[in-house]
């Protein structure tokens, strides 16, 4: 009976352990699961936290595309509105001008055309008296000749004086006309300006508004990008003003301008033993602002060549604050807008630029004759290049930017290219 009792215990303990330890794994899996249940819930978490991360770096990164956008937006506006004034400024003289021409030929008309009434009055006052009487009471041949010369003479004045009477009426009338249609096109002029000073306003606006919301690195970024904007506005009226320069020497010595004739340019590509296949964005302009293309594919420590006669007119580094790399992710210095860049006068009205060139690559100098195809420097990422360089990424930033200009005002350059 004891034993019995004895096994009886046995299995009661026995059971009791295994019910003990399927207590225990049930709550080693239930512990597992809570577990497994709190990690995914902590990886959710952590994704959800890395979404919102990149979304709120996304809507950075738009803010500040936003504002790259506005600020070539505003210096449009600045173009347009230069280019309004200056029209203004034209139109102006030109209604000054005219107003001063037409007193003068007013002036001379009335005054020749008081010498006709004066003639007109002498001829009633003589009643009957008729050329043909003067001639009749001639005393001999010559006396005849003579007196028929003097009325011939009185009969051609009187003619050309009418005639000259008519042409200045007829100028006046003409000369007043286009003053109202220089006027009424002033009054035009001025009022796109006023328009676009106020768009112009409200763009600053947004911008300003925009700036304000972003982060210590990225309104640094911004004060590099209005930098390379100012320099390259100062570029910009450099290379006006050695336009009218040579604008004005070639109307002194009579120089032919052919410009606007892409077929007959001649050029030759910028960049030695490249094509038109090494630009990757063949849309002009390839973004917002941008005044020329950009030559980017395998252009690393090729050169850069004239694409036609022509002389130096500009050869300079545009130094700033944004940073740039060479190839390999060496600093190279901080450089701003076009950096190592150079422009030439071909003598035909145009003009040809090429930037971000390798640091001391610049072969040439302000003045200097240039021949088609002689190697003026190498490509490089010198300035605000797009896009911008950086130590993990150098070769980003290599290109060669190419412009066409005339009359210092850029054009699509692709049309000149072979």
């Amino acid at each position: 009976m004891k034993k019995v009792i004895g096994i009886l215990i046995i299995l009661i303990l026995m059971v009791q352990t295994n019910l003990s330890i399927a207590a225990t794994n049930k709550e080693l899996e239930d512990q597992k699961n809570n577990i497994k249940k709190q990690q995914e819930q902590e990886a959710n978490k952590s994704e959800q936290l890395q979404d919102d991360i990149e979304e709120v770096q996304a809507k950075k990164s738009e803010t500040l595309k936003g504002i790259e956008n506005l600020m070539n937006q505003i210096s449009s506006y600045e173009t347009e509105i230069n280019d309004l004034q200056d029209k203004i400024d034209e139109l102006q003289n030109q209604i000054n001008d005219a107003e001063v021409e037409i007193k003068l030929k007013e002036a001379q008309y009335t005054k020749e055309k008081q010498l006709l009434d004066d003639r007109l009055l002498a001829i009633c006052e003589q009643g009957e008296t008729r050329y043909l009487d003067i001639l009749l009471t001639s005393e001999s041949l010559i006396d005849f000749i003579s007196k028929y010369n003097i009325i011939s003479e009185f009969v051609q004045s009187d003619t050309e004086l009418l005639e000259s009477i008519e042409v200045q009426r007829k100028e006046i009338e003409q000369g007043k006309a286009k003053l109202e249609n220089d006027k009424t096109e002033l009054d035009t002029a001025q009022s796109s300006l006023e328009s676009k000073n106020s768009e112009l306003k409200k763009a600053k606006s947004q911008k300003d508004s925009q700036v304000k919301k972003l982060n210590a690195e990225e309104k640094e970024l911004q004060k590099e990008l209005e930098e390379s904007e100012k320099k390259q506005k100062e570029a910009n009226k450099a290379i006006e003003k050695i336009n009218e320069q040579i604008r004005k020497n070639n109307e002194n010595s009579n120089v032919t301008n052919i410009a606007g004739k892409p077929s007959s340019s001649g050029y030759i590509f910028p960049v030695a033993g490249l094509s038109k296949s090494n630009i990757n964005n063949k849309n002009y302009p390839s973004y917002a602002g941008h005044t020329g293309v950009d030559i980017n594919l395998n252009v690393v420590g090729k050169s850069v060549v004239a694409v036609k006669d022509g002389t130096v007119v500009i050869s300079e580094a545009i130094k700033g604050s944004i940073k740039n790399y060479d190839s390999k992710g060496n600093y190279i210095g901080s450089y701003s807008s076009y950096g190592e860049y150079i422009v030439i006068d071909h003598h035909d009205g145009t003009m040809t630029l090429y930037g971000h060139m390798k640091p001391g690559s610049r072969k040439v100098s302000v003045g200097q004759k240039v021949k088609q195809g002689q190697v003026i420097g190498t490509v490089g990422n010198t300035g605000n290049c797009q896009p911008r360089p950086t130590p993990s990424h150098p070769l980003n930033g290599t290109h060669l930017h190419f412009e066409v200009r005339i009359n210092a005002k850029p054009v699509n350059p692709l049309p000149y290219l072979p």
